[in-house]
């Protein structure tokens, strides 16, 4: 059997699974948001995760600015680095996320009108994109990490703009959240 040929089921098996996982993350998330109760005896502790949070969703976005940066110049040892940094910093986003709404619960808009009218709509955006981005950067770090560059190429023009869509609008939210309450 050639290389060729096992790589396509490789694909289609790594890629089911990393949707699979992608589901269940989601429907967890969705589960913390609408289900879960906050714990009541941590709502006046680690208030600084939703500022780490937009810190966090900052950090990323420039990383993969950066990165988009040394692709364009084919600086490829440098936008792998800079790749991961934004992957890691997506990541330690989401571990405090979780964290914060384990223990806090959600955060409604006090707003009232147009502007709410407005985050509304940008949070919308940024949960519906959150959940579409995280499947397709698993994706795209698997083809990458396994030296899969010509399906890479292929997905990384999909992925790049939705996963800089969500991080800076994970900044916008956390903004509007703060400049409101």
């Amino acid at each position: 059997m050639s290389k060729n040929a096992t790589a396509v089921p490789n694909n289609t098996r790594a890629v089911t699974a990393i949707v699979g996982v992608s589901i269940l993350a989601s429907a967890f998330l969705f589960w913390l948001l609408f289900v879960h109760q906050a714990v009541a005896g941590f709502a006046n502790r680690l208030n600084f995760l939703p500022a780490l949070n937009a810190i966090f969703n900052g950090l990323s976005a420039i990383a993969l600015v950066i990165g988009l940066r040394y692709i364009r110049r084919r600086e490829i040892a440098k936008h792998r680095n800079a790749m991961l940094m934004a992957f890691l910093f997506s990541s330690l986003f989401l571990v405090c996320y979780i964290l914060h709404h384990a223990l806090h619960g959600d955060q409604h808009f006090p707003g009232h009108g147009t502007v709410k009218v407005v985050y509304l709509g940008i949070l919308i955006s940024h949960v519906l994109l959150s959940v579409i981005a995280l499947p397709l950067i698993l994706i795209t770090f698997f083809f990458s990490l396994t030296g899969r560059f010509p399906q890479h190429k292929k997905i990384a023009p999909i992925t790049f703009p939705i996963w800089l869509y969500v991080s800076v609008t994970g900044v916008v939210v956390y903004a509007m959240l703060a400049a409101w309450s």
